[in-house]
This record gives structure tokens, C-alpha cells and sequence, in this order.
């Protein structure tokens, strides 16, 4: 019995470290501080996180399901390419799921989750976007966007949603330098949260829907005007 509980922690730690490299490696292929294209080292990556190689690997699993990166035989892990062509196809996905995220949130999410989106609604209305790095207003904007997909009680519809705004992010990255004003973007999310938080089931999926073609429509333009 001593041994199995051993075991049991053993693994328990295991997986915790393997959360721990995948959110980190996550976040730099988000924010392109590994480039598209680039090779990842698991043993380079072990020493950069203070973690063992084993963590990594299933990390790095976890994110080719999530197609930011990709694995070749003898070749290695590279992290997926950023393309511009994909963004109609990701948009036109989100437009349909979104909006049924936010609205089936507006219906059954818990006192407790509405709560917590209420902290949200105040850390978004608190959030000055001029002060801000690039980093943190995609960081809040995610935050947002993670937290309506977990109050819709789907883990299924939250996964591939999470996956997609992943995608959505890389490509925002590449453009961010050129859209001419972020406040719009972030401030967008206040009536959004407001409309969950209310339970306004109509509103909620109407004002996602908005959101995201929004986003398709200023990267569409940040890419032309570049």
C-alpha cells in the first residue's frame, strides 16, 4: 500500500510538471517568442523550465494535439507555422461556437462562476490598455475568453474553443503592432461579460458573434495595410 501511494504521488508530480512545461512552452509559441518554424529542443527546454525531459515530451504532445507544433521522424518538434490563409477558416469556426460558449454560459453558469466573472468584468473595466505590454492585454484577453468557455459546462466545446483562440492568438501576434487601437478590442469584452453575468442568453451570443468577426475584420486590415 506504501508503494502504491508512493507511486500515486510520484505521478501526481509528474503530471503537475508536465502542466507546468506545457503552459510555459504554450505561452511563448503564442506570443512567438518561439518562432514560427523553430526547432524545440526538449533537453534545452528541460534546462530553461528546471524540469526533467519527461515533462517536456508530454508536454510537447499535448501541444501538437493542440497543432502548435509538429513533429517530424529524425527530424525533431518544430513549432507550427503562422498562416494568414488559416484565419478565415479559424474565424468562421469561432463564429459558430462562440457565440453558443457565451450564450449556454448566460444559462447555466453556477453564483460561484458568475462571481468569479464579475472579478473579471473589474479587472477588464481597471485595465488601462495604454500601460500595458502586448503581452499582458493578450494575456487578459484570453482570460476572458478561457473563463466564459469554462462557465459553459461543456469540457468539450471549452477544449476545442481553447484550442482555436490559441490559433486566433498567433495570428493577432503577428499584426498586434499595426492595430491602431486595442482599447476597442478589450473594451469590447465588458458588455460581454456583463451580458453572462446577467443570464441574457440572446445578448451574450450576439455580442460574441460581433467580437469575432470584429477581430477577423482589424487583422484583415492590419494585414492589407502592411
Amino acid at each position: 500500500m506504501a508503494i502504491e501511494t508512493l507511486a500515486l504521488a510520484e505521478d501526481a508530480a509528474r503530471k503537475s510538471l508536465a502542466d507546468v512545461a506545457y503552459e510555459s512552452i504554450r505561452d511563448r509559441l503564442l506570443m512567438l517568442d518561439i518562432k514560427p518554424g523553430d526547432l524545440l529542443n526538449d533537453d534545452a527546454l528541460s534546462k530553461s523550465l528546471g524540469v526533467g525531459r519527461t515533462p517536456v515530451r508530454e508536454a510537447l504532445k499535448r501541444l501538437e494535439l493542440d497543432r502548435l507544433v509538429v513533429t517530424y521522424p529524425r527530424r525533431g518538434t518544430f513549432a507550427t507555422r503562422v498562416d494568414v490563409t488559416d484565419l478565415s477558416f479559424i474565424s468562421e469556426i469561432r463564429a459558430q461556437l462562440e457565440p453558443l460558449a457565451a450564450s449556454r454560459a448566460a444559462r447555466v453558469a453556477s453564483p460561484a462562476v458568475r462571481a468569479n466573472l464579475r472579478d473579471i468584468l473589474a479587472e477588464v473595466e481597471a485595465f488601462d490598455v495604454s500601460a500595458a505590454s502586448v503581452v499582458e492585454t493578450l494575456q487578459l484577453d484570453s482570460r476572458v475568453h478561457h473563463s466564459i468557455y469554462a462557465a459553459a459546462a461543456n469540457p468539450h466545446l471549452e477544449d476545442i474553443l481553447i484550442r482555436y483562440d490559441n490559433l486566433a492568438t498567433r495570428i493577432w501576434c503577428m499584426v498586434v503592432d499595426r492595430l491602431p487601437d486595442l482599447s476597442v478590442h478589450v473594451h469590447e469584452h465588458l458588455n460581454l461579460l456583463r451580458a453572462v453575468i446577467d443570464g441574457d442568453e440572446d445578448s451574450a451570443a450576439d455580442l460574441a458573434r460581433v467580437h469575432v468577426s470584429g477581430f477577423e475584420r482589424a487583422v484583415r486590415e492590419a494585414l492589407f495595410s502592411a
